[in-house]
């Protein structure tokens, strides 16, 4: 790979390992933009890291991931929560027209970003129009959680309990009392179990242990994540995997048993999981998904109103965006990729 170097704008592919180290240099990079995310999506996406700017002064820092749809002549391509750039327009002009170069030069049938950009900032604003003016189109396929919920942890631990809801504050306090213990752990096998179970009772979908328990090895053992258990007598019975990177920490998954819901484990879980953050340097708590609309028929409600009580702030993100080198197309894709879908799905099921 070419070293970063100052290249006139465009982009230079680096390795691996320095494109991290780039990233780092952002005021908010993002997990799903390292490398060993990367890796773990490999053989399906083959990544390629690039950078803009110099060694100096880095513009922006991208890995994007290619896959060939099976038994379809079609590439496809996606930069999972980026790409990170510096927080000015022109600098995301720049980088915008590097990739769609990319997506030209490789014969993609389209690229999506969908980069951590608070949709109602002065540059969300006017990031979205600068994709609508470019020919970029919102995204029917969003990927990622569009919406988050984000608490500030400099603040300190006294003013994060302060800022709780009074039933959320209680909840923690009482598992407490009641003998709830949380501990870090490797144990995935354990997590994996109460996240079945989770599943089983709140009706929807998991992936394959092997996925989960890929995704938690390789990220604990970087140093980018950690698995955290709540015990009652020394038996687990809530969980909560979390990613690290830079300033941020995202709650990534959870589970809960059905056993011992009385003692609110999962609240006194996402506390530790808090403290655990800030004694990792961590400034921001990312609670990773929010409904779509703030509306109690949202089948994210729930899930919403347990986040926000421990007193974090609803974000909106600028969601995913794809850009098409040849839009007649891409709108064959959009149009007859779900109907291929919903056929696999139905053949599946028969």
């Amino acid at each position: 790979m070419a070293r970063f170097e100052p290249n006139n704008g465009h982009a230079s592919g680096v390795s691996a390992g320095r494109c991290d180290q780039i990233l780092l240099r952002f005021s908010r990079p993002h997990v799903l933009q390292t490398s060993h995310w990367a890796a773990l999506k490999a053989p399906v996406w083959e990544a390629e890291h690039v950078a803009w700017g110099s060694d100096d002064h880095p513009l922006a820092a991208a890995v994007i991931l290619t896959r060939r749809l099976p038994r379809l002549p079609v590439r496809i391509q996606y930069v999972p929560k980026g790409p990170v750039v510096r927080q000015d327009l022109d600098a995301w002009r720049e980088v915008l027209a590097g990739l769609e170069e990319h997506a030209r030069a490789s014969g993609a049938l389209f690229i999506k970003i969908d980069p951590d950009v608070d949709a109602e900032s002065e540059l969300g604003m006017a990031l979205m129009a600068e994709l609508r003016s470019r020919g970029w189109v919102f995204s029917a396929e969003q990927i990622q959680f569009r919406n988050t919920v984000l608490s500030d942890l400099t603040v300190g631990e006294d003013a994060l309990l302060a800022g709780m809801k009074q039933k959320t504050r209680y909840n923690v306090r009482l598992a407490a009392r009641r003998g709830v213990q949380v501990r870090e752990s490797d144990d995935f096998d354990a997590f994996y179990a109460l996240y079945e179970e989770t599943a089983a009772r709140d009706g929807f979908l998991i992936r394959p242990k092997a996925y989960y328990l890929a995704v938690m090895t390789r990220m604990q053992n970087a140093g980018l994540g950690q698995l955290l258990l709540a015990y009652v007598e020394n038996e687990p019975v809530a969980g909560l995997f979390l990613l690290c990177f830079g300033p941020t920490a995202w709650y990534f998954y959870g589970a809960s048993s059905n056993k011992r819901r009385k003692l609110m484990p999962s609240y006194l879980l996402q506390w530790e999981a808090m403290r655990w953050a800030m004694a990792q340097g961590c400034t921001v708590y990312d609670w990773w998904g929010a409904p779509n609309e703030l509306s109690e028929n949202d089948p994210m409600w729930g899930v919403y109103r347990f986040k926000i009580g421990f007193g974090g702030c609803f974000t909106r993100w600028i969601g995913a965006w794809d850009f098409a080198p040849h839009s007649s197309h891409y709108r064959a894709y959009t149009q007859i990729m779900p109907r291929i879908l919903n056929w696999m799905r139905r053949k599946n099921a028969s």
